[in-house]
């Protein structure tokens, strides 16, 4: 038998390399070696170099490292995805930009706007994308509600509500003490904080209020723990939102997200895991998701796949397709409504978000029967 020759294709994957072998870098690992298919992982950086060679192993990975800097310095990795904790986020960040990769980053993108600042001017002396782990802007149910709110469905916005309500058991949280002070907005409400600005464009958060305290677990408050939050913001366009988070809902993982305005509501999201909903003598039930990598899975892998097409588009010199993903405006602007949150908190009164920092929108304000509904503030530096 003689083989034709076929031409050589253009047409590589991108290469990744993936910092963190923890719950949810494992599952962004499994989504490009397995959901992705125009994406290959390449490496995977743990200081727990086990961790890491397990989950090499199981997608069949061939490098391992334990330091991140022989992922952010390898040649043949175009992009780096951080999934790290939290502490690490803006200095990988800024390593990676600097070593010319585009970066995926988990939230918060730091855990002050100064530090995340730096990472952010790093990445755009280097011109390359750097993206957010805000999920749930990828979701189906989501980007439907998005897309009303952009048609009109709502008018003017005026009330807006996002709730995390993580799924828990009778026995309580599991280890309490473990759960690092200020967690529910930094890594929980924070979800919440992008989800209402990203539904409400061209309005910034102008003002905070927090009440939060360890409800679930009282025992573990004199150790810092705060496992349940209300926080309401006030919007440069009038708009007022709640955000609530607990970390121990009985019947399941719980997220949701709603807009009311001038025109109507939309609303998205809910526990369940489908709609199929039984009516028996026991009554009327149906079962809920228990697990966000199962609440969320396709708007996981949505968001990386959006990334990896980024990475490519850069890699060919042209500009990216498709939905503008979550930036570091987005991940600025969430991130400051959580540090005021935690100065709300610790205070006990409101709090301006221009003494954490001065914010301008992500996007251009909406646009209803010719005028454009906005009122953001100036621009601050690393904006």
């Amino acid at each position: 038998m003689t083989y034709v020759q076929q031409p050589a294709s253009d047409n590589h994957p991108v290469r990744l390399g993936l910092i963190g072998a923890g719950w949810i870098g494992a599952f962004h690992a499994e989504s490009v070696a397995r959901r992705i298919p125009h994406a290959r992982l390449d490496a995977i950086a743990d200081p727990t170099l086990p961790a890491a060679g397990a989950l090499a192993g199981k997608l069949g990975v061939a490098r391992i490292t334990a330091d991140p800097a022989d992922v952010i310095n390898d040649p043949d990795i175009d992009g780096v995805l951080v999934a790290s904790p939290a502490r690490f986020h803006s200095g990988l960040i800024a390593a990676a930009a600097r070593a010319g990769k585009d970066v995926f980053c988990e939230k918060p993108g730091g855990r002050t706007v100064e530090e995340l600042d730096e990472a952010l001017a790093a990445a755009d002396d280097a011109g390359v994308n750097v993206q957010f782990g805000f999920n749930r802007r990828f979701a189906a149910d989501f980007a439907a509600a998005r897309k009303l709110i952009d048609e009109g469905a709502v008018g003017t916005p005026q009330l807006l509500r996002s709730l995390t309500r993580d799924p828990g058991t009778a026995a309580g949280i599991a280890s309490p003490e473990r759960i690092a002070p200020g967690t529910i907005f930094l890594e929980t409400l924070i979800h919440d904080f992008d989800t209402l600005n990203w539904l409400n464009p061209g309005a910034v958060p102008v003002k905070v209020h927090a009440v939060a305290d360890a409800l679930v677990a009282p025992e573990a408050k004199a150790g810092g723990l705060l496992d349940t939050a209300v926080v309401t913001v006030t919007y440069s366009n009038g708009a007022i939102a709640v955000a609530e988070a607990n970390f121990n809902a009985l019947y399941g993982y719980d997220v949701r997200g709603e807009v009311f305005g001038s025109a109507g509501m939309v609303s998205a999201g809910g526990p369940q895991a489908s709609s199929a909903v039984s009516y028996t003598a026991a009554g009327i039930a149906s079962d809920t998701v228990r697990l966000n990598i199962d609440l969320f899975h396709d708007a996981y892998t949505a968001e990386l796949a959006r990334f990896v097409d980024g990475v490519a588009a850069r890699r060919a010199g042209r500009a990216p397709g498709g939905m503008a993903v979550p930036g570091g405006i987005d991940a600025r602007n969430a991130l400051a409504v959580a540090l005021a949150a935690i100065r709300s908190h610790e205070s006990g009164l409101p709090v301006d978000v221009s003494a954490v920092a001065h914010l301008q929108a992500a996007e251009p304000g909406l646009r209803l029967a010719g005028r454009q509904l906005t009122g953001a503030q100036p621009a601050g530096p690393g904006a």
